[in-house]
């Protein structure tokens, strides 16, 4: 289904990752003043008076008592506490709606649906009826409401939430992060194809800026929710038991999580911007050095320059200068730290002496 945005002038891309100007459209957004079309993204409901309380009894969130117009944001686990889904989460008091990348709707609509058992709850891909509309401002006036609450999702990630925990370090750059979606119905997103816009791409280096995981680039087949700090907005650590939750414990009171995300601060002398999965070495260029992570996603931000966000191991010195390969080009980067070599072992166990130990 193509979206009338792809059909305005300068347009590249359904739905458009720019306009003309992939870098001067960061401003107007992240003003409030223009809007980005997300209109491949999935869209799954929940009806029903148990529909809070499947996704809660399922997820790391706690979801069970969100009200009308709430927001949150939740991740499903498999039984290792690797992330196989992450949603984010609106109830309007009569459906709880599941805000999805693009592709991951349907699976995880399959899974609620098998998990339903003897609960009230009707599952439903909706994302043929409704399209997603992301900005930093006022929601758009076509904003859906069949029940009378607008379905506009607020992104917790501003603030470490009831239950959550962050490892970053200082000030977070999500300080005063004021983005949010809102669901329209496809038949009126042409309503909407007027009004100020920017791509996706000025949206993923605000994303990136912000230091804020998504699923669609950063997860692969091992991610841990603690190796992105996305204990901050996504996982309640006292809520009652989920799958995945002894891990989620394990690591975060008593281990460490086995790799890390950076945001890396590229050099921009060859002009040239790192893909998805490329390899990021230890060192400068000509130091040959091992290769400790991957590249998850990179953008020019307007005030930043080249950013990248990468995975790393947790071994890697956090003050040691890196290496991203990029085709032929071998480009240098700072690394600025998100979750530090140390995020997790937070419990106070005392150390057992050793059995025959003498002590002094």
């Amino acid at each position: 289904m193509t979206s009338p945005f792809a059909d305005r002038d300068g347009a590249v891309g359904d739905p458009p990752e720019h306009y003309g100007d992939p870098i001067g459209e960061q401003r107007p957004l992240a003003a409030g003043t223009a809007i980005v079309d997300l209109s491949d993204r999935d869209v799954v409901s929940l009806t029903g008076p148990d529909r809070l309380r499947l996704v809660d009894s399922l997820t790391s969130q706690s979801l069970a008592g969100l009200a009308p117009g709430d927001s949150a944001e939740t991740l499903l686990l498999d039984p290792s506490g690797r992330i196989e889904y992450a949603a984010r989460v609106l109830d309007d008091g009569e459906v709880a709606w599941l805000l999805m990348d693009a592709g991951t709707g349907a699976g995880f609509a399959a899974f609620l649906d098998r998990m339903r058992f003897m609960l009230q709850v009707v599952v439903a891909d909706r994302s043929g009826e409704f399209a997603t509309v992301g900005t930093f401002g006022d929601a758009p006036a076509a904003t859906a409401a069949p029940n009378g609450v607008p379905l506009v999702w607020v992104d917790p990630w501003g603030v470490v939430q009831a239950g959550g925990f962050q490892y970053a370090a200082g000030t977070h750059p999500a300080d005063g992060w004021s983005y949010r979606e809102a669901l329209v119905e496809r038949e009126r997103l042409p309503e909407l194809a007027g009004l100020p816009a920017a791509g996706t791409l000025a949206l993923e280096a605000l994303r990136i800026a912000a230091w804020r995981p998504r699923a669609a680039t950063e997860l692969d087949g091992t991610s841990l929710p603690h190796e992105f700090d996305w204990l901050r907005s996504a996982v309640h650590l006292a809520k009652g038991c989920y799958r995945g939750q002894e891990t989620v414990a394990k690591v975060h009171n008593l281990g460490h999580p086995p790799r890390r995300l950076v945001m890396l601060h590229l050099d921009g002398s060859d002009g040239v911007l790192p893909a998805a999965g490329d390899e990021v070495r230890l060192g400068r260029p000509d130091s040959e050095g091992a290769a400790v992570g991957r590249v998850t996603a990179a953008a020019w931000h307007h005030e930043l320059g080249p950013v990248a966000l990468a995975i790393l191991k947790r071994s890697a010195d956090p003050a040691s200068e890196l290496t991203v390969v990029v085709d032929d080009v071998l480009v240098p980067a700072a690394q600025q730290v998100i979750v530090p070599p140390d995020a997790g072992a937070t419990a106070d166990v005392p150390r057992i002496p050793r059995l025959g130990a003498v002590r002094r």
